[in-house]
């Protein structure tokens, strides 16, 4: 049960990337498009029908609601550019990430917000 609700969940990921290269492409219709471009915005959104912190039922609309989109708007892609989107969706996310260089990034930023600081200070014009 668990190793499907993994697969489930990798393709669904797998899916939403895929969702995201089709509404790009010109071949999809434009409603497809604007579907796409609904899913996101709700899934990104900080207003949900249900809001999150009622316990349990909270989080039902995006359990429910955002896959049902996302196999909606599948739907309505056709299958040649569907394929397509999909497999550049597997191959991209199967690109190794390199967990060093997002330590190096936060560090870099970590380190930056000192001199930051300091500019700002320094630059900040004084009232006699």
């Amino acid at each position: 049960m668990l190793s499907s609700l993994k697969a489930w969940a990798r393709n669904l990921k797998r899916d939403s990337y895929a969702l995201y290269l089709a509404s790009r492409d010109p071949r999809v219709p434009w409603y497809a498009k604007a579907l796409a471009v609904a899913i996101a915005a709700y899934a990104l959104s900080p207003i949900d029908l249900i809001p999150d912190f009622i316990p349990v039922i909270g989080y039902l609309d995006d359990l429910i609601l955002l896959p049902l989109g996302i196999w909606l708007a599948i739907s309505l892609i056709p299958p040649e550019v569907l394929a397509e989107c999909r497999a550049s969706a597997s191959s991209a996310l199967q690109r190794p990430t390199s967990r060093a260089g997002m330590i190096a990034i936060i560090l870099l930023w970590i380190a930056s917000a000192p001199a930051l600081g300091w500019a700002v200070v320094a630059c900040w014009p004084r009232q006699s």
